[in-house]
């Protein structure tokens, strides 16, 4: 239970205002990616929990709140989203999905990691070039909604219940 008043975090930017051409590509993008990632077959509470791991390392709260609410509504278990943070040393995950996680810090920290060959090499031994191609859409894509929401905090997530 919440005691006291939340604190609220200011927009900077109306981004859907200020740039709606821009907005409206990004929902674009946002779309177009779903579709690679329905056509590679890629489970939807997977998809949420690798937004949502993105959307912890750039701290963005919109997004970690939006993914969090999304991979529940999805089918995936209170356990395994709170483990989204530590997936690492948690053993709610296959070997699969953690080559899908770490492959998401990996070009989510592009500027960091440069994303080696053994790293690209390690999510290709679990997955087909159609569902890496698929995987890296949906990255690229909660990566550039993470940099918008957090530099403009144009969107503020609400406490629900």
């Amino acid at each position: 239970m919440t005691t006291g008043t939340l604190h609220h975090i200011p927009a900077r930017l109306d981004v859907d205002a200020v740039v709606p051409s821009f907005a409206k590509g990004m929902q674009h993008l946002d779309a177009t990616a779903t579709r690679e990632l329905d056509r590679a077959g890629i489970p939807a509470g997977l998809r949420d929990l690798l937004r949502l791991r993105a959307s912890q390392i750039n701290g963005c709260s919109y997004c970690v709140d939006m993914h969090s609410s999304d991979a529940a509504g999805a089918g995936e278990a209170a356990q395994r989203i709170s483990a989204v943070a530590v997936w690492n040393e948690s053993p709610f995950f296959t070997e699969r999905e953690r080559a899908a996680f770490r492959f998401t810090e990996v070009v989510s920290r592009v500027a960091d990691t440069r994303v080696p060959a053994e790293e690209y090499d390690a999510v290709a031994a679990h997955w087909s070039p159609d569902e890496v191609g698929a995987l890296l859409a949906l990255i690229v894509t909660i990566n550039a909604w993470n940099m918008l929401a957090v530099s403009s905090r144009a969107w503020e997530p609400e406490l629900r219940g």
